[in-house]
């Protein structure tokens, strides 16, 4: 069955990134509905979608909300809003009995993620089947992060990690004026760093147990704080460094994973005008081996989301959703980047890892 939906937001995200991806994905979903907080911006984004959704109809406002939650024929909702609003809307939705997929960051704290896991919880059993709650992080599903978990086999023991977060987020970006973003807790840091964490715990697989940071702002026009150095430790015993520059004159990103017989490599880049990650393998006395993976993480997340609500309503509760989008998956990269942050707060006193 394919599945229905509704778009709630109709921001930069929206327009440029899911109305593209769901045309690409027509076949696996039906755009119903897109939602605003306004009439105007509402019907502005469904004529963006309406060649490939052309019975598309606008809600806005409290009213148009409730329209959503009450209509039957809507079996999921994508929220693109805000973050400080994210969870109260996916919750009401969740509660209205709808498959939902938020935008990262999974939730403003641990502490309002740990809230809203227990509300969410409340009622569950009180359902005929589970609404699937799925958070939007495309790193999850890029594959040159598959691809360096699966080298990470032939790496002997681990020694240690870099990642290193040059960061562009200037003027010219079109997210740099976000009003939300700039009130996050740790703005930029929390709402880019998910990101960046999300792909170190993937390409690793072990938890970030242990952090020691400190941070600065040195960007007047940016959010406190856009610098962050941290030491951290693995549940594995392995240590390393997470270092984010959020607007750097030299853009540069990457991800390094030092082992006893051979180091692992994912590095952003641009690679015959696609934009992408390259994942370089260097063998111990070997010569280094290279591919180029362009990015295609947001329609993997989406299709698999799709796929999910498709076999739910097939197999009813009986089917498990793709782990890769589960909000505590989503809710474990906030945890890595708060302690991060109130590490940096005490003068780099170490701080615990909170687990979900």
């Amino acid at each position: 069955m394919v599945p229905q939906i509704a778009l709630l937001g109709a921001g930069i995200f929206v327009r440029t990134q899911y109305i593209p991806r769901l045309r690409e994905l027509a076949d696996y979903v039906i755009v119903k509905t897109i939602w605003s907080r306004s009439e105007e911006s509402a019907r502005a984004a469904a004529e963006l979608a309406r060649d490939f959704a052309p019975d598309i109809d606008c809600k806005w406002g409290e009213g148009g909300l409730d329209d959503i939650a009450q209509d039957s024929s809507i079996h999921g909702v994508a929220v693109v809003l805000a973050g400080q609003i994210q969870v109260d809307v996916s919750l009401r939705m969740l509660r209205a009995g709808k498959h939902v997929i938020q935008e990262k960051p999974a939730a403003e704290s641990t502490s309002e993620a740990e809230a809203a896991l227990s509300n969410y919880g409340s009622f569950l059993n009180s359902r005929p089947y589970q609404p699937i709650w799925a958070v939007a992080e495309n790193y999850r599903f890029e594959p040159a992060f598959a691809e360096a978990r699966k080298m990470m086999e032939n790496i002997g023991d681990m020694m240690n990690i870099q990642v290193v977060i040059e960061g562009s987020m200037n003027s010219s970006n079109p997210y740099f004026s976000s009003p939300w973003r700039r009130k996050l807790y740790g703005g930029f840091i929390l709402d880019m760093g998910v990101h960046f964490i999300a792909g170190l715990r993937m390409v690793a697989g072990f938890e970030v147990a242990t952090v020691s940071a400190v941070s600065s702002h040195v960007d007047s026009s940016l959010p406190p704080p856009d610098n962050l150095c941290s030491h951290f430790k693995l549940t594995n015993g392995c240590p390393g460094i997470f270092v984010m520059t959020v607007s750097s004159p030299s853009p540069k990103i990457y991800w390094r994973f030092v082992g006893s017989k051979a180091t692992v490599q994912v590095e952003r880049g641009v690679v015959n005008k696609q934009h992408g990650y390259s994942v370089l393998f260097f063998p111990g006395g070997g010569s280094c081996q290279s591919s180029f993976f362009p990015f295609s993480g947001v329609n993997e997340e989406l299709k698999a989301f799709f796929h999910d609500i498709s076999q739910a309503l097939d197999d009813g509760s009986s089917h498990e959703p793709d782990p890769r989008s589960s909000f505590i998956e989503a809710a474990r990269d906030v945890a890595v980047l708060e302690a991060m942050l109130e590490s940096s707060e005490r003068d780099g006193a170490p701080a615990a890892v909170k687990t979900f």
